[in-house]
């Protein structure tokens, strides 16, 4: 006999609400969308207080900086959580969307039309922001949701939910379309992955160890994602001045996201004065680079705080203000490195030279390429999708940051004249 799972009634609850917030239609959830979004915004000190037990518990467990960061919510991050809501809502929503149609020799009239998936499972860590850019894309194209965040965001992540409540029952909808597993028994995630008969997919937004975990132990899909060691690589055609402003962005805009610069690569044709420049601007970020033995000859003494890189650094995502500093004879040795370290997450080029930057588009493999602009683009929000419920480095169903749509299947629809097949 099979054992029980324990998540069992949450996920017939959860299946059960999806079908009725099948029901609705755009207009209703776009209002749900505004109550959360006015609730958020009448209550930021409530969420405030919450946020402040979490990052003093977090600073008393010895929590990273980088992790802090992330964790960390202030009025300035809530109003913007806000405003990506309310992009959310001004996006076209693709559910009832009709991909394509034809009518067929045998006259069946056919057609693919966009539907919700239908239950979302989400596993995730020290990011409360996480909970409103899921729920609301979630909620926008009629999906319910499973929330499993972490112990960390405990109390922030509980007065979120209780405000979406909050919103689902001022609407007339029921609370199970938004449920959230309070136990932080890590237990239940192996409970979570192992729903298929409820939930349609699995998103784990979290570091290397629970992506495995979920990919090892899933019985649903799971997109994976969101580990970026992210590279740029500085061609000798480079603007130098205007290479070493990228750099900075992308590097120290905000150290603690997966979109960030870990390993920066320049050609050794530009090395001197390239390096020296570069080394006094990453001083004044309090940036400290991990070089390669032969970079050491360009740093000027007054320059950034510099260590001996090891091998293992190159697959690092730091999170933190630490950069990895390694020469490369040319393009093809970029794109070697880049295929040995990389995760497919986001990579750039800086060049003035369009035929290296076209080699570098079709030879790099991830989610997002740049040409002359930061990684740190990557983003659902600035890529104009409102929020994102992940970035993903797969290449089934969804890559890159995902909005609305890939939060959505479609089902073949065909009309008939009491048509029957020949």
């Amino acid at each position: 006999m099979f054992e029980e799972n324990p998540l069992e009634k949450i996920g017939q609850e959860a299946q059960k609400a999806s079908w009725k917030l099948a029901e609705t239609n755009t207009a209703q959830r776009n209002q749900l969308l505004e109550k959360i979004a006015d609730k958020l915004n009448a209550n930021i000190e409530p969420i405030l207080s919450a946020n402040q037990k979490d990052l003093q518990t977090a600073k008393d467990g010895g929590m990273s900086p980088a992790l802090m960061d992330r964790l960390l919510l202030n009025t300035e991050r809530i109003k913007s959580i806000i405003a990506d809501i309310k992009t959310v809502i001004g996006l076209n929503d693709p559910i009832g969307e009709i991909i394509d149609s034809k009518k067929l020799d045998n006259g069946l009239e056919l057609m693919r039309r966009r539907v919700p998936l239908g239950v979302i499972g989400a596993i995730y860590e020290a990011r409360p922001n996480v909970t409103i850019d899921i729920v609301s894309l979630c909620l926008k194209t009629a999906n319910a949701v499973i929330l499993r965040g972490g112990k960390e965001t405990i109390n922030t992540n509980l007065t979120l939910v209780s405000l979406i409540h909050q919103a689902l029952e001022e609407c007339k909808l029921t609370k199970n379309i938004v449920q959230y597993i309070d136990n932080p028994d890590r237990k239940l995630i192996n409970s979570l992955v192992r729903l298929d008969k409820y939930v349609s997919m699995i998103i784990p937004r979290g570091g290397q160890k629970l992506q495995e975990f979920c990919q090892e132990n899933a019985t649903i899909p799971v997109i994976t994602g969101g580990i970026g060691v992210c590279h740029i690589f500085v061609d000798k055609s480079a603007n130098q001045e205007k290479a070493i402003e990228i750099i900075i962005n992308a590097k120290t805009q905000r150290p603690s996201t997966c979109n960030t610069l870990e390993t920066l690569l320049v050609h050794k044709d530009i090395a001197d004065p390239f390096i020296s420049n570069l080394s006094h601007a990453l001083k004044r970020q309090q940036v400290t680079l991990h070089i390669s033995p032969e970079v050491k000859q360009f740093l000027p003494e007054d320059g950034a705080a510099f260590v001996e890189v090891k091998k293992e650094d190159y697959s690092k995502e730091w999170l933190s203000l630490d950069l990895n500093l390694k020469l490369v004879s040319n393009l093809n040795e970029a794109i070697d490195h880049i295929r040995a370290c990389g995760t497919q997450h986001s990579e750039a080029i800086l060049t003035n030279d369009t035929k290296q930057a076209d080699i570098f588009i079709s030879q790099v493999d991830a989610a997002a390429v740049y040409v002359n602009a930061s990684t740190r683009f990557t983003d659902g929000a600035q890529f104009g999708l409102g929020s994102e419920i992940a970035v993903s480095t797969q290449k089934l169903h969804a890559r890159g940051p995902m909005g609305l749509e890939a939060l959505t299947s479609y089902k073949w629809i065909a009309y008939g004249d009491y048509t029957t097949r020949a």
